[in-house]
């Protein structure tokens, strides 16, 4: 099996799970891009947000009220962003849960730092917003993605810019 399909095995696997029910599951990022890092997957085979029609807003809106929960046990006193990326690497559709910490030996390249920090990244009241008005969520086109992925790297709490990772890493340590 190839690793883009990874995650349905860690859904799979109860070792990994953090959290299941008849619809979900929760398992923790196997290379975490912050502190806190979790997936929340549904049990329903769909690859991407562009797969997703109006029928899933329900679905959208149980994995969306699964990661404030463990957000809310998780991450106490951080800050949390929910989101899907827009274009994402590995098959199976997930709820990233993140703090914005973005502390990890993990958060290794300017693709990994825009995935989060750019409108890569769509929010996930955004989504769930998007399919309820038109029966489908708002993505960037591949070339945009592309583009967003290769963004300048800035700090995504004072817009400062930075030439490299280890600068930014360093930089946003003053914001926690």
């Amino acid at each position: 099996m190839s690793w883009k399909f990874g995650l349905l095995a860690s859904a799979k696997n109860p070792d990994l799970q953090i959290f299941t029910n008849d619809q979900i599951t929760v398992v923790k990022d196997m290379y975490p891009k912050a502190e806190l890092h979790y997936l929340v997957l549904p049990k329903e085979r769909i690859d991407t947000l562009k797969n997703l029609q109006k029928d899933h807003v329900n679905l959208l809106k149980s994995m969306h009220e699964i990661g404030l929960e463990l957000a809310s046990k998780k991450c106490q006193n951080r800050s949390i962003k929910l989101g899907y990326h827009a274009m994402p690497s590995m098959q199976q559709l997930h709820l990233h849960v993140i703090s914005e910490d973005f502390d990890s030996v993990c958060l290794k390249t300017a693709k990994h730092w825009n995935s989060f920090t750019t409108p890569f990244f769509i929010d996930s009241l955004r989504a769930i917003k998007d399919l309820e008005a038109t029966g489908r969520v708002m993505v960037p086109s591949t070339s945009e993605c592309q583009q967003l992925l290769k963004t300048k790297l800035k700090c995504h709490k004072c817009d400062e810019c930075f030439k490299n990772m280890p600068k930014l890493k360093m930089h946003i340590k003053q914001h926690l």
